[in-house]
């Protein structure tokens, strides 16, 4: 936490900042690459898939909207489309090895249609030995480029297109931040905002700071017009992205950034406003107050903490002890009493005990968590972690895995038991995939909502009566 416990008063933001620097930003044009690459599109289509986080959620977007503009057409299948584009994530094994076999299974459809275009983007493109596994053994992928050079799509498409070329280009440096990206949204009640790219906090076992690079942040007056312009496009809810958003700013040498400009996204009047994600080393108590002060930021925060181990939590190079984590709960269940909590758990960390395995499953207990990503450790080669000894045999991460996924169960069970029979605010996202007569959303606390209602309640904020509990879910009825 950057304040010692106590009263804080939030600052008065028409302050000036004293240090500030202007971001390395460039505008995007379309028309730098040879005129040809704006048409390339014309009468195609393509196949979009994204794994992973938010973020490649919203690179995802911005690709979307660049082929759009050059005429592309999505479609859904891999048959129908022109191009094949697979948007990667690197932060576990499983999640490469998916790719990777999917990427294998279109050897068969190339040679049929040689003139479909596969291309490979993303984090797992920003790994050298990825990049040479591909070139070695997957001819069948035309393109392959980086997190840092995404904007640079239409002129390496049109070399691959027009050039006959196999293209891999990756950058292994941050480039600028580039503004004015088109974007296609994929979601009409809600928008991601990235506020910065990156992370600087090296955790022995994540691979993002070597995928995604330094931290870099977006100036504060291109945030607010995309904010702005959510509010414009009809949508609800904002959500700010960043590796790390609390050290939004820091680069652009302001002192509490992320909370400044937290407050400012809340003056635009956009109705919700949610972040991810936070790390427990960089919260502030400027944050927490300015939560509660604001009734369009939700109360509902994801806090990884990973371990609720000391020992473990030191050489995973996190930066804080269990306890320390615990305050920080306390001091923000205290300030605002109806904040809900989720969080990232990692089992079979390198060396991790039955002992420091059972102090997660303290940590869960005392923190009552209402949702977990869970996961078993994954060595992620060039990290700091991938030369521990990997000692644990799988049975029983497995077994671990388990038990730790049965008391978060029971926790948000117990949780969610609070709220049966009251009524809380949803934000409707559309009928629900299972039921077509069952609308779905999220609460203000983050909940997923299962109810029915009228013919026309998509993108509205509707008061559900809480009728049925489960441990992830709500149902209920529209009022």
């Amino acid at each position: 936490m950057n304040q010692k416990h106590g009263e804080y008063k939030l600052p008065d933001r028409k302050q000036a900042l004293k240090r500030t620097r202007d971001a390395v930003t460039a505008s995007y044009d379309l028309f730098a690459v040879p005129q040809q690459a704006s048409q390339l599109g014309v009468g195609k289509k393509y196949y979009l898939r994204t794994y992973g986080c938010q973020a490649n959620v919203r690179d995802g977007e911005t690709m979307a909207g660049m082929l759009e503009m050059m005429g592309f057409a999505p479609c859904d299948n891999e048959e129908e489309a022109d191009l094949l584009l697979f948007n990667t994530c690197a932060v576990r094994k499983a999640a490469e090895d998916r790719v990777l076999g999917e990427i294998g299974s279109l050897k068969t459809l190339k040679r049929q249609y040689p003139s479909k275009l596969i291309a490979l983007c993303g984090c797992m493109a920003q790994e050298e030995e990825i990049v040479d596994l591909l070139i070695r053994k997957y001819p069948q992928v035309d393109l392959v480029f980086g997190t840092h050079n995404l904007y640079r799509l239409p002129e390496l498409l049109y070399r691959c297109m027009h050039g006959g070329e196999r293209v891999i280009e990756v950058f292994s440096e941050e480039g600028k931040v580039v503004e004015n990206l088109p974007v296609h949204r994929s979601h009409p009640s809600k928008g991601f905002v990235n506020i910065m790219y990156g992370c600087n906090k090296f955790c022995t076992y994540c691979i993002v700071p070597y995928t995604r690079g330094k931290e870099r942040s977006r100036r504060k007056e291109d945030i607010l017009k995309e904010v702005l312009s959510l509010q414009k496009e009809g949508r609800r809810e904002a959500v700010l992205l960043g590796q790390n958003v609390n050290a939004y700013g820091r680069d652009l040498g302001m002192e509490d950034g992320f909370t400044d400009l937290l407050c400012d996204c809340a003056d635009t009047g956009i109705e919700r406003i949610r972040f991810y994600t936070s790390h427990p080393r960089d919260y502030s108590i400027s944050t927490i107050e300015a939560m509660r002060r604001y009734p369009n930021i939700m109360k509902s925060l994801h806090l990884p903490v990973q371990s609720g181990s000391d020992e473990i939590l030191r050489r995973m190079a996190r930066g804080y002890t269990a306890g320390s984590y615990m305050k920080l709960y306390d001091e923000m269940k205290e300030r605002i009493p109806e904040i809900t909590f989720t969080t990232d758990l990692i089992v079979g960390f390198p060396g991790e005990t039955d002992e420091q395995f059972q102090k997660t499953l303290d940590l869960v207990d005392y923190c009552k968590f209402d949702l977990a990503y869970t996961f078993i450790y994954s060595p992620r080669s060039g990290t700091p972690a991938a030369s521990m000894p990997d000692d644990i045999p799988m049975e029983v991460k497995k077994e671990r895995l388990q038990i730790l996924n049965d008391r978060i169960a029971d926790s948000a069970l117990a949780n969610n038991r609070r709220l049966e029979g009251k009524t809380v605010k949803v934000l409707c996202e559309g009928r629900s995939r299972k039921k077509e007569d069952v609308y779905s959303g999220y609460s203000e606390e983050n909940k997923l909502v299962n109810f029915t209602g009228p013919d026309g309640l998509e993108n509205q904020i509707v008061d559900v009566k809480v009728t049925g509990i489960h441990s992830f879910s709500l149902d209920g009825e529209a009022l």
